[in-house]
């Protein structure tokens, strides 16, 4: 049961699915780690291992020619009345340095300790700025029902994830 408010989910969920949009106009989705810091959300180009250099990954590429994405964070168990998930929507940019790259290494080192073992400056870290969050849960708290009872879905725009 989704008990809590999205940007607590959001803060103590592992992985994420970004959402980019390729040079073909098609959607392009990918795993993500993420943290969420002072109402934005952050990712790191880490050191896991890539097929080519950092800052030539496609999501970055994505990025710089169109930067909407959406991120979704889900939940799944067989017990089908506790599924939940929260969609972000907003604009995304690349960062490489300055005062808010470090608070967002901060951010992800101290919510993944495999990032603590990790040389992660001077890798690309992905900032979203939230736009727009949507949340659905089959049987939690939500603003408003979905149709024919089907669970609840809710949505608040702006950076509302604090």
């Amino acid at each position: 049961m989704m008990a809590a408010e999205p940007g607590q989910l959001l803060r103590e969920a592992r992985v994420a699915r970004l959402a980019t949009v390729g040079a073909d106009g098609g959607p392009r989705l990918v795993p993500v780690c993420f943290a969420l810091h002072e109402g934005r959300l952050y990712s790191v180009v880490d050191e896991k291992p890539k097929r080519v250099r950092p800052a030539e990954l496609a999501r970055l590429r994505h990025i710089k020619t169109e930067p909407r994405v959406c991120l979704l964070v889900d939940h799944y168990e067989e017990d089908w009345s506790r599924l939940w998930w929260v969609m972000v929507l907003g604009k995304a940019e690349v960062l490489v340095e300055g005062e808010e790259y470090g608070a967002a290494l901060g951010a992800l080192r101290e919510k993944y300790p495999q990032y603590r073992r990790m040389a992660l400056e001077g890798r690309p870290v992905i900032r979203i700025t939230v736009e727009r969050v949507r949340v659905w849960s089959a049987s939690g708290p939500s603003p408003s029902p979905s149709p024919k009872g089907r669970g609840k879905a809710g949505r608040a725009d702006g950076p509302s994830l604090r």
